[in-house]
């Protein structure tokens, strides 16, 4: 009987011919308006999906896309890379080759979260002085406590964060004050043995207030939001990936 061939893994340039059509101009004013820069094709994600679905995880790949610097093809290699060979210096390239928050926020601080390196870079990144670091360390976090068993968690050193936050949360940077109070989300959230912890924290610090710099984003108030999740019966749920 004939083997089965194997799919073929294109190259970045063949990755973006493909996608550079799907892009939709009303898609990317949308994504600058929320700060992403030229080059940018405004390519929805769904769309990318197809072709994470058809390569599933690969490393060099993923490694090409993002040195692509476009902007879809960078959201794309989050989705398709693969955590288990992503080194610490991997990471701190895309972090630095980030320049905005989609990519600080989400797509680096997702693959550090599943990767080997995620607690050492993101305990790293929040005590930088450069917003979008501190940013991408705390959402990573944040990442950690939703994909992490409670087993596999520092508590006693994500208690001790959640009282820092509640102290010092009000004099961060911009970013860093929004992605501080959803870190006492996804404590409060994630981590059920914190829950009440993560709420005290959050009527502790009260509004937190962020210039979203004219879009329609708001930032929840935490307690409230942990209160919803509670409601719906899944504090201390986990996730099998962050990436979405």
């Amino acid at each position: 009987m004939p083997t089965a061939t194997a799919t073929k893994i294109p190259t970045a340039q063949e990755v973006l011919k493909e996608i550079k059509p799907w892009g939709k101009d009303s898609y990317k004013k949308t994504m600058m308006s929320h700060g992403i820069e030229e080059p940018i094709y405004g390519v929805k994600i769904e769309d990318l999906k197809k072709i994470q679905k058809r390569v599933k995880k690969n490393y060099q790949l993923a490694l090409d896309l993002y040195d692509t610097g476009v902007y879809d093809a960078k959201y794309l290699a989050g989705l398709i890379a693969d955590e288990t060979k992503m080194t610490k210096k991997d990471l701190q390239r895309w972090l630095d080759k980030a320049g905005n928050a989609m990519l600080c926020e989400f797509t680096v601080p997702w693959v550090a979260a599943e990767s080997n390196h995620g607690w050492e870079l993101a305990l790293e990144w929040i005590e930088s002085k450069k917003e979008h670091v501190a940013a991408a360390g705390w959402c990573t976090i944040s990442s950690l406590l939703a994909i992490k068993e409670d087993s596999e968690l520092d508590l006693a050193h994500i208690k001790k964060l959640l009282q820092r936050v509640q102290k010092t949360i009000h004099d961060q940077p911009n970013r860093v004050r929004q992605v501080m109070n959803a870190f006492i989300i996804a404590v409060g959230g994630s981590v059920k043995s914190l829950t009440a912890d993560a709420i005290a924290a959050a009527k502790a610090v009260g509004t937190v207030t962020v210039d979203m710099h004219g879009t329609a984003c708001k930032t929840p108030d935490a307690a409230e939001y942990i209160n919803k999740v509670k409601e719906r019966g899944s504090l201390g749920k986990k996730r099998k990936t962050c990436r979405c």
